[in-house]
């Protein structure tokens, strides 16, 4: 049974939980989050590109508005497909959400349509379930502690997903193989693996998956490097970068740029002060804010 420690721990008036999601949906669901926090002012938040499909559930909504020229998570309850650049939007005042972070399959089983109609863009989950949102929305407004929240999720998603469309095997071994190497896979031995040219394996990461296998390794890198950097006692930046396989330290910023929005120093100031979100699910490991209890 997962347990909830009461009260949530805080750093200043911001509150943060994670928790991984039951054994049955291992495979669909990477990670669940629960956040309460308050923007006295107006504050420039980011979400990196991500390798997973990241929903966020509002329970209380902030005012936030879009920045000029960039995407921005701007409608209610918003799905974020999988994304090859940062999301940037202002935000102002009290916001309480759940996040769950999808991987393809589990986005495919859930919502039933090709992923690229989500990459790169935000949709409200009210449009994707229609009724089922909006009451889901209720349930965990609804709900006393996050242990509830989650285990309502962990309830109806067990459900909704066991009913949905399937993505095609060689996809999940594929996506598996990419995020699992941190993105050393080479490209060629993954289709080689599954009997597939690169280019029909790009195609069909394209419709089904939302991006090119290659842009899948490109973040999966970038999140090993985070992964690495957010450790105790982490290794220089130059180590770092060898060690994910970046040509060197200029070749990591100039990633960490345009997939987060930031260069590295920046990035972990950034995600420590609550203001930039680079999911719950790292590389292969759950990563938490230095406050947040991980619930069992």
């Amino acid at each position: 049974m997962h347990t909830e420690p009461e009260p949530m721990r805080r750093t200043g008036d911001t509150s943060f939980v994670l928790r991984l999601p039951r054994p049955a949906l291992a495979g669909h669901v990477l990670a669940y989050g629960g956040y309460s926090r308050t923007w006295t002012e107006p504050t420039t938040c980011r979400m990196t590109a991500l390798g997973s499909v990241t929903l966020i559930i509002d329970i209380d909504t902030s005012v936030t508005r879009a920045i000029d020229g960039t995407p921005a998570a701007s409608v209610p309850s918003p799905v974020r497909g999988l994304s090859d650049q940062p999301t940037s939007y202002e935000q102002t005042g009290r916001e309480t959400a759940v996040i769950v972070e999808l991987s393809p399959h589990g986005a495919k089983a859930l919502f039933g349509l090709p992923l690229k109609e989500i990459a790169n863009t935000d949709v409200s989950l009210h449009e994707l379930l229609g009724p089922r949102a909006r009451r889901l929305s209720e349930q965990l407004a609804e709900a006393g502690t996050w242990s509830e929240r989650l285990r309502i999720l962990d309830e109806r998603l067990t459900t909704w997903i066991s009913d949905g469309p399937a993505l095609a095997t060689p996809l999940q071994g594929a996506w598996r193989q990419l995020i699992t190497s941190a993105g050393r896979a080479r490209i060629d031995a993954v289709a080689d693996q599954i009997g597939w040219s690169r280019q029909h394996l790009n195609a069909r990461f394209r419709e089904q998956v939302g991006l090119p296998a290659k842009t899948i390794a490109r973040i999966a890198r970038l999140h090993k490097a985070i992964d690495l950097a957010t450790r105790p006692n982490p290794p220089l930046w130059s180590h770092i970068a060898a060690a994910c396989g970046y040509t060197d330290q200029s070749h990591l910023n100039r990633d960490f740029r345009a997939l987060t929005g930031h260069n590295p120093t920046e990035l972990i100031t950034s995600v420590s002060q609550g203001s930039t979100y680079l999911g719950a699910w790292v590389g292969t490991r759950l990563v938490a804010p230095s406050s947040a209890p991980i619930l069992r």
